[in-house]
């Protein structure tokens, strides 16, 4: 009898931790990427590149998967990100060579830059926060800007942002391991006990790209496509390569701003002092220093939603 009742009390654990994660977008998962009714044409032209979206870009726009916008303005300019301009990026000439760089950095300023590309759709106002879904928030009425060096403070300021391209390292550590050219995790370690009580969504090699770059020095680094992906605004899926939670794959946690991760900031306000908030611990995936783990504290758990 008593392991009878043991079975069904772990049986209706394991159907609320499922339920518990099983998110449904309130919105189009594209969101603010249906670039209001364009679709999937509004970034990929089906045919002639930017040309065929109207655009009337470079001669080489057409090159990089069905790319329709025009991202020639930014070809070989240097951007200085973060801390007083420390980590400074130059940007690739072209996109014909499809290189991280490219598909991580370049095409993604083709329009949230709003100081050299400044011919967009772009409002630079967050869509989540235009049409509800951000219910708890500090910024107010305060429109939450969208578009890089042009975000309501001094013109071309990058040194607001977060640092991506070559200068802007990933350190590993701590069980993080960087070899080969890619990420895996030490069983045993203090990383390894963050991916049981997070994961490791930005950093886990995917089934077809890796979401990082790697520099002259062998060195990864971060790009755009590191912490955010632009298909899916609203529900990041786990999958076998990249658990949360040890979860095994194919189970689903509320994102907001393409966030490549479980990230909820609906949850402010709500959690207790013994409990981790999932906009925290996306971030401590690179800023391991700053987790529980790396600090003896292990137990900690994340609230996803």
């Amino acid at each position: 009898m008593k392991k009878a009742m043991l079975l069904v009390l772990f049986i209706l654990a394991l159907a609320g931790f499922v339920m518990g994660q099983a998110w449904t977008s309130p919105t189009d998962v594209l969101g603010a990427h249906q670039n209001q009714g364009r679709g999937c044409a509004g970034c990929h032209a089906p045919h002639s590149g930017s040309f065929g979206s109207g655009h009337g870009g470079a001669s080489d726009a057409g090159t990089y998967a069905l790319w329709g916008q025009d991202a020639s303005p930014l070809y070989g300019k240097t951007v200085a990100f973060g801390d007083s301009g420390k980590y400074v990026e130059v940007l690739p000439n072209g996109i014909a060579t499809g290189s991280i760089e490219v598909g991580g950095i370049l095409l993604c300023l083709s329009c949230h830059d709003g100081n050299l590309t400044q011919s967009n759709m772009m409002q630079n106002w967050s869509y989540e926060q235009q049409i509800g879904l951000l219910t708890n928030t500090t910024y107010g009425s305060q429109k939450i800007p969208t578009l890089l060096g042009n975000d309501g403070t001094t013109a071309g300021n990058y040194t607001n942002d977060h640092p991506v391209g070559q200068n802007a390292t990933i350190s590993s550590g701590s069980g993080l391991v960087w070899a080969n050219n890619t990420f895996t995790v030490t069983p045993g370690t203090p990383y390894q006990q963050f991916v049981n009580n997070y994961g490791w969504p930005a950093l886990a090699p995917g089934k077809w790209s890796s979401p990082w770059g790697i520099n002259g020095s062998g060195k990864p680094y971060v790009v755009c496509t590191t912490c955010h992906n632009q298909h899916v605004m609203t529900v990041y899926t786990s999958s076998a390569a990249s658990p949360i939670k040890n979860d095994g794959g194919g189970y689903f946690y509320a994102t907001y701003f393409f966030v490549n991760g479980p990230y909820n900031p609906n949850l402010q306000g709500k959690l207790s002092a013994g409990q981790a908030a999932s906009t925290t611990q996306f971030c401590r995936q690179c800023h391991f220093g700053e987790a529980n783990e790396a600090n003896n504290t292990m137990n900690i758990p994340t609230v996803f939603q």
